[in-house]
């Protein structure tokens, strides 16, 4: 059973260049929806990867967003040990 799925222009684009490319490289012709069959079922085996994608955020951070959590530090003049934490957390 065959379903329409609306795309916009620039992700048609690319499925199309995707489709020229495996021509070009195998010799095979693919139609449009065998291509669209395998990206989803690659990206049904990297599911978590998938969702991932779609969060708001990521991490790790980038540089950029690692620069701005460093705006605003300023040093305690304190120098803290390790067995100063060690101390704190387990006592």
């Amino acid at each position: 059973m065959s379903k329409a799925v609306k795309v916009d222009e620039d992700a048609k684009s690319r499925l199309e260049e995707l489709q020229a490319e495996i021509r070009l490289r195998t010799g095979e012709s693919v139609t449009q929806q065998e291509l669209l069959s395998r990206l989803i079922d690659d990206a049904y085996g990297d599911k978590d990867d998938v969702v991932d994608s779609f969060r708001e955020s990521t991490v790790p951070l980038s540089a950029t967003e690692k620069e701005a959590m460093g705006h605003g530090r300023f040093s305690s003049g304190v120098t803290t040990e390790e067995e100063d934490i060690d101390e704190i957390l387990y006592g």
